[in-house]
């Protein structure tokens, strides 16, 4: 009984890292560490390891494609939407596709115009290392939760609705654009029977279940963090006795 109540103990202390779906490699190798992993479709970033901590990750290749085609300042200014936003260089081996002067030209803007903390490591195992410390330094030592909701600026009514829509479990942007065309309305999204949803393709009896259970299921966070503490503190008693 007691070996069961460490357990439990154990698990509730587990960091989690949401990671977005492209990320593969650095998936797997995570794997080694003891945390729990959940991949998403993210509209920002590459990993999300606290409710204000939002990491990109760039190899040093890609880092420099980005700078070359624009999209790196587009992706800086939308990472700016959390408190908290880093970038992960893996690797200083920069190809001779960009001059040096232009290199240190960005990484100054990245820093003093944008604000945005850079950290190097050399490849994907030891960025792996730093996504789980970092994590668990916010998580389990600064006592913040992980949410994958950053604060917007939406250029369009069509941007507000989408980013709502895509806030239900397993929805993309693209899979709530159909929901949206199908259905026109936010409301009618939330309101719609299981019949209607699954008209939509790409939702099926499972997703629906889901959409359900999380609409009309109360609200009790209060109540089930109170009974959390109740049990720690229940585990703490335990474990003192041993």
């Amino acid at each position: 009984m007691a070996n069961e109540k460490k357990e439990e103990k154990k698990e509730q202390k587990k960091v989690k890292i949401i990671l977005d779906n492209r990320e593969q490699l650095v998936k797997d190798l995570l794997n080694e560490y003891d945390c729990v992993i959940e991949e998403r479709q993210l509209p920002v970033g590459d990993f999300v390891l606290s409710d204000r901590v939002l990491i990109e990750r760039k190899t040093a290749a890609d880092f420099v494609q980005s700078i070359l085609d624009g999209r790196l300042f587009n992706q800086l200014i939308a990472l700016r939407q959390v408190q908290r936003p880093v970038l992960v260089l893996e690797s200083d081996e920069f190809n001779e596709r960009i001059t040096k002067n232009a290199l240190r030209g960005a990484l100054g803007s990245i820093a003093i115009d944008y604000q945005i903390p850079i950290l190097w490591t050399k490849d994907a195992k030891e960025t792996a290392g730093l996504l789980y410390q970092i994590a668990k330094r916010e998580q389990l030592g600064k006592k913040r939760e992980v949410s994958i909701r950053v604060k917007r600026k939406f250029r369009t009514l069509e941007e507000a609705q989408e980013f709502l829509v895509a806030g239900l479990p397993s929805v993309s942007t693209t899979l709530a654009r159909r929901l949206l065309t199908h259905l026109k309305t936010p409301e009618k999204v939330f309101t719609a029977s299981e019949e209607e949803l699954k008209q939509v393709q790409g939702i099926g009896n499972e997703l629906v279940a889901r959409f359900k259970n999380i609409l009309k299921s109360e609200y009790k966070r209060g109540s089930e963090e109170k009974k959390n503490r109740k049990i720690r503190k229940v585990i703490t008693k335990q474990d003192k006795k041993l």
